[in-house]
């Protein structure tokens, strides 16, 4: 069965409109106790997404002052609207939470909205904490899965070395063909308790850009 978004979402959407100012984002993070908060628009639409950073590097312009020659009328940005990230990264209830997982950790974030499919409005914030519960598995298990991949593959278990942290699988090593790489990649993103597979993997022959040519 496939575990969903809906399946361990928070139901409280963590949100403020454009117009919030600085102080009402730094208020809303630490009611919520969270590094960001998505920007909606009048309908409940995520527009954007101010996080910490955001807040941060609008403190840093502020005290550094502007640069030379700028004109010194122009200010930092002050509201939600003004210090966004744009676009929001979403997920709806219906996402499920191996994908959800996968786009917090290629995007380096620990939350995101939830979204209605429907109206794109939102409807509640799914955090990285909730997400984790799902994958709680001892790393012995997840690593003696992934060496039964690598040996169902036919792969030399000697050539490669496989590490485990945070639910994210790491291979570094050689194979003998290119294809093998992503082979052994999607092995390891079935496996139960793995968020994503990151291969750092040398290769012989590149049989893949070979394949291609022949088709040309």
């Amino acid at each position: 069965m496939t575990v969903r978004v809906m399946d361990v979402m928070g139901l409280v959407a963590i949100a403020v409109r454009p117009e919030a100012t600085f102080a009402e984002l730094v208020a809303t993070m630490r009611r919520f106790k969270v590094g960001a908060v998505a920007v909606i628009d009048a309908e409940g639409r995520p527009v954007g997404v101010v996080s910490e950073a955001d807040l941060l590097l609008k403190e840093i312009a502020a005290q550094s002052g502007p640069p030379s020659g700028e004109d010194v009328r122009e200010k930092p940005g002050r509201t939600a609207g003004e210090l966004m990230s744009r676009p929001a990264l979403t997920v709806t209830r219906q996402t499920p939470v191996r994908e959800a997982a996968r786009l917090m950790h290629a995007n380096r974030i620990k939350q995101l909205p939830v979204v209605d499919a429907a109206s794109g409005k939102i409807a509640g914030t799914v955090h990285q904490a909730d997400l984790l519960k799902v994958f709680i598995r001892p790393a012995a298990d997840i690593l003696t899965e992934m060496a039964d991949a690598v040996a169902d593959l036919g792969l030399n278990t000697g050539g490669l070395t496989i590490t485990i942290e945070g639910s994210v699988v790491r291979v570094e090593g050689r194979v003998a063909r290119r294809s093998q790489i992503a082979a052994l990649v999607e092995a390891g993103r079935r496996i139960e308790g793995v968020v994503d597979v990151e291969a750092d993997i040398a290769y012989d022959r590149d049989d893949v850009l070979s394949a291609s040519s022949a088709r040309l």
